[in-house]
C-alpha cells in the first residue's frame, strides 16, 4: 500500500505541474516529484542531440514520439561497432575509423531502462520531435545518496534553476537550449560537467593529449545547453533496422526464473572469511609502468553478499594516475595505507568538493556518482577502499573500457565542440586501462 500510495502521490503531482509547464517548451522539464520518484520530459528536435549524462537512480523512459537513435555505455562491455577500416588495424587513432559500444534504433511506444550511473545518450534523426518520459526511483536500493535526483553531465554546460519552495522538494530543470525558455524567477545555480572543476593538468594527462584541448572539453564557455543541435548529420555505426530486430528475435526464448543462490546459506557457519587483498598474482588490473588494482567482493568473497561491502587495493607508482572515474553504486570511504598524492573529486554541479594533497593515516570519502581522480606523488601512493555495495562497480572515464570510448567521436565532437580529430584524440590517445603510466610527453615538472 505504501508503494501504491507513493505512486499516486507522483501522479497527482505529475498532472498539476504538466497542466502548469504544458504551455512552455521545455527540453528538460522536471514536471513531476514526489519524495522519491522523478519525472521528467525531454524534447528533442530534429538533428538534436540529448548529451551523454548518468544519474544517481534507475530510470525507465518511454518513447512517447518521434524517433531516433540510443545508447548507454555500459561499464566492462566491449566496443563491438567497429568500422570496416578499424576492423583491419589495431591501432584506431589512424585515420576517420572508429569504435564504440552498440547503437539502439528507438521509436514511439518503446519502454527503456537504464541502471544508476550507467551513462547514455539520445539523438533525434527523424523529421518530427523526439519526446521523452522518465521516470527515476531515488529510493531504489542502487542509490545511496540522498532522496534528491542527481544528474552527471560528461559534456556540455547545463544550467540549472532551483525551483522549490521551503518544505517541499526542490525541482530542477535543467536548461535545454541557449535560449533558455521557461523562468519563472527560479534562483538559477552554477551548473557544469564533471570535467570543469578537474585540474587542466590532469585531465591532459589522463586523456594523454594537450592543456589547450583539455580547457576546451570541460565546455565552460559553451550556452547550449544538454540537447545541442548537430550541423550535419551525426555519423556512427549501426546495422540497419530490420537486422537489428532479426538479430533481437534470434536471440529470445534465453533463460528465464529468479536467480538462485549458490548454497553459502547452508554452510554459513564454514563459510570463508578471509582473503588476502596485497597478493600482487591476484591483481584485477595490473599495468607494469603504473601499478595495480585488486578487488575483493561477494565474488570471491561470498559472504561479502551478507554484510553488502566489498574492498579494492590501489597501488600506483611514482606520479601514475588511476582513471578519472565514478563508483555507480557504492560510496567509496580511502584509507591511504602508504606514500601521497593528489585527490580531486567533482559533483553533478561540475564543481570540486575536494582538491588536495592525502598522505598515509588520512581518510577521504568519495560518494557514489561523483567523478574521482587520483594521481601519486613522487613515492608513490597506496589506498584500501572499503565500497558500500558487496558487488561495487566503477565507471572509467578516460583510457580503454573506459565510457567516452563507448561514443561515438561524432557525438563527441558535437557534445564538446571540437573537431572529429580530437575527439578522436580523446578517445583513442590513452590506451591502457584503469592504471596510467607517466606520459613522457613535454611535462617540464617531471624528471
Amino acid at each position: 500500500m505504501a508503494s501504491s500510495a507513493s505512486l499516486l502521490s507522483l501522479a497527482l503531482c505529475s498532472l498539476l505541474l504538466f497542466q502548469v509547464c504544458s504551455a512552455q517548451f521545455e527540453t528538460g522539464r522536471v514536471w513531476g516529484s514526489s519524495r522519491s520518484q522523478t519525472a521528467i520530459r525531454h524534447t528533442i528536435e530534429q538533428r538534436g542531440l540529448l548529451l551523454p549524462a548518468y544519474s544517481n537512480a534507475p530510470k525507465l523512459i518511454y518513447v512517447d514520439q518521434g524517433r531516433g537513435y540510443h545508447s548507454a555505455a555500459i561499464p566492462g562491455c566491449p566496443e563491438t561497432y567497429q568500422s570496416e577500416q578499424e576492423s583491419e588495424s589495431r591501432d584506431p587513432r589512424q585515420g576517420s575509423r572508429d569504435q564504440h559500444q552498440k547503437i539502439r534504433k528507438i521509436r514511439q511506444g518503446d519502454i527503456i531502462a537504464i541502471p544508476a550511473g550507467v551513462a547514455d545518450w539520445f539523438y533525434n534523426d527523424g523529421q518530427s520531435p523526439l519526446v521523452l518520459v522518465q521516470i527515476m526511483d531515488t529510493s531504489n536500493f542502487a542509490n545511496q545518496l540522498d532522496q534528491n535526483f542527481r544528474k552527471f553531465f560528461l559534456a556540455g554546460n547545463p544550467q540549472r534553476e532551483i525551483q522549490g519552495q521551503r518544505g517541499q522538494p526542490s525541482r530542477h530543470l535543467y536548461r535545454g537550449s541557449e535560449k533558455g525558455r521557461g523562468g519563472g524567477g527560479g534562483q538559477e545555480q552554477r551548473s557544469g560537467n564533471i570535467f570543469q572543476a578537474f585540474d587542466e593538468q590532469f585531465l591532459a594527462e589522463a586523456f594523454n593529449i594537450d592543456t589547450d584541448l583539455a580547457r576546451r572539453i570541460k565546455n565552460e564557455n559553451d550556452n547550449r545547453g544538454i540537447i545541442v543541435r548537430v550541423e550535419e548529420q551525426l555519423e556512427f555505426l549501426s546495422p540497419e533496422f530490420s537486422e537489428e530486430e532479426r538479430r533481437q528475435s534470434s536471440q529470445g526464448g534465453g533463460r528465464t526464473g529468479r536467480w538462485s543462490a549458490n548454497g553459502i546459506e547452508e554452510t554459513f557457519c564454514t563459510a570463508k572469511l578471509r582473503h588476502n587483498i596485497n597478493d600482487p598474482s591476484r591483481a584485477d588490473i595490473f599495468n607494469p609502468r603504473a601499478g595495480r588494482l585488486t578487488t575483493v567482493n561477494s565474488f570471491n568473497l561470498p559472504i561479502l553478499r551478507y554484510i553488502q561491502l566489498s574492498a579494492q587495493k590501489g597501488f600506483l607508482y611514482r606520479n601514475a594516475i588511476m582513471t578519472p572515474h565514478w563508483n555507480m553504486n557504492a560510496h567509496s570511504i580511502n584509507y591511504i595505507t602508504r606514500g601521497s598524492g593528489q585527490i580531486q573529486i567533482v559533483n553533478e554541479n561540475g564543481e570540486s568538493v575536494f582538491d588536495g594533497q592525502v598522505q598515509e593515516g588520512q581518510i577521504i570519502t568519495a560518494p557514489q556518482n561523483f567523478a574521482v581522480i587520483k594521481r601519486a606523488g613522487s613515492d608513490g601512493l597506496e589506498w584500501i577502499s572499503f565500497k558500500t555495495n558487496d558487488n561495487a562497480k566503477i565507471n572509467q572515464i578516460a583510457g580503454r573500457a573506459s565510457t567516452i570510448r563507448a561514443i561515438p567521436q561524432d557525438v563527441l565532437a558535437n557534445a564538446f565542440a571540437i573537431s572529429r580529430e580530437e575527439a578522436q584524440r580523446i578517445k583513442f590517445n590513452r590506451r591502457e586501462i584503469g592504471i596510467f603510466s607517466p606520459e613522457t610527453r613535454s611535462r617540464g615538472r617531471r624528471d
